[in-house]
């Protein structure tokens, strides 16, 4: 009998439906309690997982035929371990969320004046508190050319929010600038330096090479629409409404800019960077190993692969590292062993906390390609040194209740850019 045969029947055929991720009795909706459930439904699940995929290697080791029910049941539990995985996201993106009513924060009167003047303006198009704001401010903000904008607390609830949605921006470095673009200087060698005796000569060094780093802040948008008579009611939490309505549309369109944004009118992805193969590695190129198999993993020792692209990356990097792939190609390592038969794969120990793979945290970017010939579909290194996202201060928003009748439209608008900023610190396999 297997090692894990301690699962009971019921459970795993369960998971093989889906059914054992419905919300366990007594646990409250979004609570700790449905959380530590949620948990223990993926921990269950992967236990399921790891028995049927023995099953299946142990009938391909004695040169059995494939058993087609057992490679159906290895699919349907490996689907329900992504939906418990996706669950376990949205409840712990929830649990992170404010309470709808608490102690009220310490008052700023400007702020307080602020919020109400653009609650009115969303409310009713009154628009003449936010302008008197304006000129009070010496702000930036145009009236009916380009919106206005929106309460400081706004700005940073919608930006919190897309840090927990956007799986890049939650990983990368993350600089707020009040201009249209970031520059930096970075050194692209490092100076030069060398032994020498006690009287010989010192004869001068060449300092490090530098380069200009310059990411500009692009325009995104979103336009969600409110009846007259949602606005007119004042339970509406205006504030909670927007960032609930451009948090998902911001996040979806970041999280596709940030890996295969081509820089035009986008940010620059990391896939689009220059890329060299990691032993011919150069400073302004990110480094790649392939895989020796076009569109697929080796067929021999496949996770040996996986440590290659670990180990091409420097130990100064390494402390700090992860990786990127999407829940297809996931799907996929999930069942490598190393040589003692462990899995490599290793579902999260809490809630808020990422799978792991190699002892390295995995995170989920559906933006990142499937294993095809010659794909990126695989990332790993530093990406809070290696890749940085840029926001321009200041969330706008022009309200239009013309175009659309009877809905009001709320034209949404935040600048923010994307780029590699180290380029040593991010290694992609290549499946070719």
């Amino acid at each position: 009998m297997s090692q894990h045969s301690a699962i009971e029947p019921q459970s795993a055929a369960a998971f093989e439906t889906g059914a054992g991720l419905e919300n366990k009795a007594g646990a409250g909706p979004g609570g700790p309690g449905e959380a530590k459930a949620a948990l223990a439904e993926l921990a269950t699940a992967f236990e399921a997982f790891k028995e049927t995929n023995d099953a299946r290697l142990a009938a391909l080791e004695g040169r059995r035929p494939g058993d087609v029910l057992t490679e159906e049941k290895l699919a349907r539990i490996d689907a329900a371990l992504d939906t418990a995985r996706t669950r376990l996201d949205r409840l712990s993106l929830d649990r992170a969320r404010p309470p709808l009513a608490g102690p009220e924060p310490r008052r700023d009167p400007l702020g307080a004046e602020h919020k109400a003047a653009f609650d009115l303006y969303v409310r009713a198009g009154e628009s003449a508190g936010l302008k008197r704001l304006e000129e009070k401010a010496l702000s930036a903000g145009s009236g009916p050319d380009g919106g206005y904008l929106v309460p400081p607390t706004i700005e940073r609830e919608v930006l919190r929010r897309l840090g927990l949605l956007s799986p890049i921006r939650a990983i990368a470095s993350v600089r707020t600038i009040s201009g249209g673009q970031y520059k930096r200087a970075v050194a692209t060698g490092a100076p030069q330096a060398g032994w020498v005796a006690e009287t010989a000569p010192r004869p001068q060094t060449d300092g490090p090479a530098l380069s200009e780093l310059n990411v500009p802040a692009m325009e995104l948008y979103a336009m969600p629409a409110a009846t007259q008579t949602l606005l007119d009611d004042a339970v509406v939490d205006i504030d909670a409404w927007l960032a609930d309505e451009v948090e998902t549309a911001f996040a979806e369109q970041e999280s596709v800019a940030f890996v295969t944004g081509n820089g035009v009118s986008r940010p620059k992805g990391f896939l689009s960077a220059d890329l060299v193969a990691n032993a011919a590695w150069m400073p302004g190129k990110i480094g790649f190993v392939g895989t020796g198999a076009a569109g697929a993993f080796p067929a021999q020792n496949p996770a040996d692969v996986l440590f290659d692209l670990v180990y091409a990356l420097r130990a100064g990097y390494r402390q700090n590292a992860g990786f990127v792939m999407n829940r297809r190609l996931q799907s996929a390592i999930r069942k490598f062993k190393d040589l003692d038969g462990n899995y490599l794969w290793q579902p999260p120990l809490a809630a808020d906390r990422a799978a792991m793979l190699l002892g390295f945290p995995v995170t989920e970017a559906e933006a990142m390609p499937d294993a095809a010939a010659g794909s990126l579909s695989l990332a790993f290194g530093d990406f809070r040194r290696g890749y940085l996202v840029v926001d321009r201060t200041g969330l706008r928003v022009l309200r239009d209740p013309y175009s659309a009748k009877p809905y009001v439209l709320f034209y949404t608008t935040k600048r923010v850019g994307g780029g590699v900023q180290d380029h040593e610190a991010i290694k992609l396999m290549k499946f070719a």
